[in-house]
C-alpha cells in the first residue's frame, strides 16, 4: 500500500467518524428526530453524497454510532474490570455502568437503540456486532462460571437487555426499569 493511499484511507476513516460525531451530537440534543442527514452533513463539513457513501439511511448511521458507544463502554470496562467478588456481584456492576450511561443522556440513548432496532437490512451488521459487544461484557463478568452456563446466561441476558430497551424506547417502561429487569434477570439465573 502507498503512503498515498494510506493517507488518504485514514482521512476516510477520520471523516467517517466525525460523521458518526455530529450524528451522536445531534441525537443528544434531539433525539432520533433531531438526527437529520442534511444537517449532520452542515455540521460535519462533509457533503451529503459522502454521508449517503458511508451510511444508506439515517438508521444505519445511528446504529453506527451505537457501536461506538458501546465500544466506548467496553474499553472503560476493559480499563477497570468489573467489581465484585463473584458473578452476580461483578454482573451487577456492568448492568449499573451500562444502565447509567444511558441514564446520562436518554435523548441520545433512545435514538441509538431505536435505529439499532430498526428494519432496515443494512442495520443488520451493526445489529450483531451490537449483540457481540454486549456478550463480550457480560461474558467478562461471568468468568469463572463453566463455558456451558456461561453461555446459556449471556444469550438469556442479552435477550432481556433488548427487550428492556425496547420497552423503554417506546414507552412502555420508565428508564430506571431497564436496570431493575437486568437485575432480577441476573439474580434468577445466577443465584443458587
Amino acid at each position: 500500500m502507498s503512503t498515498h493511499t494510506a493517507v488518504a484511507g485514514a482521512g476516510q476513516a477520520a471523516r467517517r467518524q466525525r460523521v458518526v460525531d455530529v450524528a451522536v451530537e445531534l441525537a443528544a440534543e434531539g433525539g432520533y428526530d433531531g438526527v437529520q442527514m442534511r444537517d449532520v452533513a452542515a455540521r460535519a463539513g462533509v457533503a451529503l453524497g459522502t454521508i449517503y457513501r458511508y451510511f444508506p439511511s439515517k438508521d444505519q448511521l445511528l446504529a453506527a454510532a451505537q457501536v461506538t458507544w458501546a465500544r466506548r463502554l467496553q474499553d472503560r470496562l476493559g480499563r477497570r474490570p468489573p467489581a465484585g467478588d463473584d458473578p452476580l456481584e461483578r454482573l451487577l456492576d456492568v448492568i449499573g455502568r451500562a444502565c447509567r450511561a444511558i441514564e446520562r443522556n436518554q435523548r441520545l440513548s433512545s435514538a441509538l437503540v431505536t435505529a439499532i432496532a430498526s428494519p432496515d437490512p443494512g442495520v443488520h451488521l451493526y445489529q450483531a456486532e451490537m449483540n457481540g459487544i454486549v456478550s463480550d461484557m457480560f461474558s467478562q463478568a461471568l468468568d469463572g462460571l463453566d463455558e456451558e452456563r456461561q453461555t446459556g446466561v449471556v444469550r438469556v441476558l442479552s435477550n432481556v437487555w433488548f427487550a428492556a430497551l425496547i420497552g423503554w424506547v417506546n414507552g412502555w417502561r420508565q428508564v430506571r426499569t431497564i436496570g431493575e429487569e437486568m437485575a432480577f434477570a441476573a439474580e434468577v439465573l445466577l443465584r443458587p
